[in-house]
């Protein structure tokens, strides 16, 4: 991940501040993209850790794992988009259900 701002992450601090993440998350147009979402809501949740009570803590993160887990195996069928950042829409294009076009 390569950051084009003068505050990008020194050699020595290799992980993106939340500001930065969100950001270049939003410079990309991925700030919809739950799971970017979820590594956002991470970054920020690690830089709030010392600042927190612990137990607050392991529920936030707690909280978060379930979330993500929720979001399941969301990269199936979209491997393209979400490991390697390219997307190519499908070549089968389906109608909206409940459209006239729905059979």
């Amino acid at each position: 991940m390569s950051f084009s701002s003068p505050s990008s992450p020194s050699p020595s601090s290799p992980n993106p501040s939340s500001a930065e993440l969100a950001r270049y998350l939003e410079q990309r147009g991925e700030l919809g993209k739950p799971w970017m979402l979820q590594l956002l809501r991470l970054t920020k949740l690690k830089e709030a850790k010392d600042s927190m009570d612990p137990q607050e803590f392991m529920d936030k993160l707690q909280e978060a794992h379930a979330d993500l887990m929720r979001l399941g195996e969301f990269w199936k069928g979209r491997e393209q988009e979400v490991f390697s950042g390219r997307y190519q829409p499908p070549t089968l294009i389906e109608p909206l259900p409940g459209s006239p076009e729905d059979r």
